[in-house]
């Protein structure tokens, strides 16, 4: 899998494919499923794993870094249609830090790798440390104890994280070929 070629400047296509992506990223957020506790089950994962896998990572950080902003600015992108900077230092907010940690990171990993199976290994790795970070912003924002954090915050999310991670990395080689083509 071919990584998207880049340069020090990110052309004015890029930025046109990179705020699509962007605008993808905020519907994503809309697309959910609440559960009793209160949380939901969306396709921002999905997504956030699409674009960190698709782009390289500067790109990938910008995109994820202008759909916070926006959520923190008080446009509704964030979960449930919130915004505002509540959302970010709430008991939930910890996921959406932690998409920005893992935009910063698996990008970097992924460098040059062609092989399907390393590529499945980061997905699934990067949906752990983003629900894993989640739980720990769960257990420090609302002071409850590890096991209850984990009860809520990761439990009921790791394993339809773990499917929707690996979907996204079957779908990456044909964006990056979308995109590629797009480029020229």
């Amino acid at each position: 899998m071919e990584k998207i070629k880049t340069t020090n400047n990110i052309s004015t296509r890029n930025i046109v494919i990179m705020s699509m992506f962007a605008a993808v990223l905020c519907i994503s957020a809309y697309i959910s499923i609440p559960l009793p506790n209160g949380t939901h089950i969306t396709a921002l994962t999905l997504i956030i794993t699409i674009i960190i896998f698709t782009f390289p990572v500067r790109q990938s950080f910008i995109i994820i870094l202008v759909w916070l902003l926006l959520g923190i600015a008080g446009v509704p992108v964030f979960v449930g249609g919130i915004a505002g900077l509540g959302y970010i230092t709430g008991p939930y907010g910890g996921y959406s830090i932690g998409f920005l940690v893992i935009s910063a990171l698996v990008p970097v990993l992924c460098t040059n790798r062609h092989n399907r199976l390393y590529l499945m290994v980061i997905a699934i790795l990067s949906a752990v440390l983003d629900d894993l970070i989640g739980t720990f912003w769960i257990m420090a924002v609302s002071k409850v104890p590890l096991k209850a954090a984990f009860i809520t915050g990761f439990a009921p999310f790791i394993v339809l994280d773990i499917v929707k991670a690996l979907l996204a990395i079957q779908l990456v080689p044909q964006l990056r070929n979308i995109i590629n083509s797009l480029e020229q």
